[in-house]
Parts: C-alpha cells; structure tokens; sequence
C-alpha cells in the first residue's frame, strides 16, 4: 500500500484528504521563492500545506495559508502543527475574497500555485477539478489582493503551466504589478517545459530575466545538479 505522506527531512506532508499530492514542481517553486526578507508572507490555495511548510523552513516569518477546500483546509492544519514551526504557521478555510473582507496585514511575500488550465476539459472529479482549474480562485482575485496587500517591495509567486503564464502576465498589468523574473521548467534536458515559475512587483522591468531549470537530464532519470542544489535541504536521499 502506497503511503498516505510525502517525508521531507524536517516535516512530514500527510496528503490522503488532498486532491492535487505533492509533486516535483511545487516542490522546486518551493525552493524557489525568495523569503529572504520577509516577516510576512501568503499562501493562496494551501492544499496540503506544502509550501508554506517550505518556506516556513529557511525563514522567519509568519505566515498566513488559505484554502477554500474543507478537507485541505483540515489536512493542511494538521500538518502544520506536527511541524516544528507550527506557531508561525496560520490557517485560514475561507475563500481568498472572505479572507480579503477582513485581512488588515501586508506581505513582502505573496505566493500561490493557483487553479490552472484555463481552457481544458474537467476530469470529472470535483475536488480535482477545484484544485487545478479557474473556478473556485480566480486570477484576478489573486492579482486584486495583490495589489492591495503586498508591501511596495514585495514580490508575488505564482507557478503554472506557460499558457496560463502568458495570460496571468497579461492581466498582471491591469493591476499594477510587472512580470519582473520567469524561470521555465523543463522536464529533462531537451525535455518539455512544463512549468512557469513568475515573479512580480510593482516596479515595472525593462527586461524581464528569463532562466531555464531542467528538473532532470537527459537520460530522464538522474536530478540535475541545479535541482539537486535547490532541494538537497528537503528531499531525504538527495
């Protein structure tokens, strides 16, 4: 029998109540982001509570989790408190436009792996569905929030497939906040890119950075050196 959690060397995920598991490209958005100097960071669309767990491990900040989903919502608390940073770790099981009618904080750190697939056929699994495409989180209420809670410094996260990159940038504009990093993430050398990881801010970038990370190399098996360097502090056998 498979089991029911994803063991990282400082936290363990239990995921059986969760739709979307953990998986090796939330993983490395995780690592990704820079939390460097924040004391306040948000993660829209918890889910198992994985990245907040992440970020939570190199930072010291508070750190504020909504999810809309009962069962995540639940699942997501419980592993936040068996984690050794529980008290810095607060769960919200509202919607993000609830959360937004009466949060009063600030963040240096907004981060989300939002509902994606825009134009895809559903799978026919509603809570599956919920997670990975725009209809319970909208991008606009992500980008909304955004522009009136992230701090003048602070930067958004947000990982998704590259079409629905392209149309997140665009509507990005609307509210202010600029595209300012993109790193595509590719399977494998000479692989498919999967994956978007985009920050932005609201100082307006001549020239976006765009970067590639190859998650594995060509022989589709061995980590890459870069995704080794990335997770070695979270993955057990790295």
């Amino acid at each position: 029998m498979a089991n029911t959690y994803f063991q990282f060397k400082q936290f363990k995920v239990e995921q059986d109540k969760c739709a979307m598991k953990v998986c090796t490209d939330s993983c490395l958005f995780g690592a990704v982001i820079d939390v460097s100097e924040a004391s306040q960071i948000l993660d829209i669309g918890t889910g198992t509570g994985l990245l907040s767990l992440m970020v939570a491990q190199r930072s010291e900040a508070t750190i504020d989790a909504v999810e809309i989903n009962p069962e995540a919502a639940a699942q997501a608390s419980e592993n936040f408190a068996l984690s050794p940073w529980a008290d810095r770790l607060h769960l919200h099981p509202v919607s993000l436009q609830e959360f937004a009618k009466v949060n009063q904080q600030n963040y240096g750190v907004i981060l989300s792996n939002p509902p994606f697939f825009l134009a895809s056929l559903k799978s026919g699994n509603a809570a599956k569905d919920s997670a990975k495409h725009t209809g319970d989180l909208f991008f606009e209420d992500i980008l909304v929030f955004a522009q009136k809670h992230l701090t003048p410094q602070g930067k958004l996260y947000i990982l998704l497939p590259p079409a629905e990159a392209q149309h997140f940038a665009e509507l990005a504009t609307d509210h202010q906040l600029y595209l300012t990093e993109t790193i595509e993430v590719f399977t494998y050398i000479n692989g498919q890119c999967i994956r978007h990881i985009q920050t932005y801010s609201f100082v307006k970038s001549a020239s976006p950075t765009i970067s590639q990370l190859h998650i594995r190399e060509a022989d589709k098996t061995t980590y890459t050196a870069a995704f080794t360097e990335l997770l070695r502090d979270y993955y057990l056998h790295l």
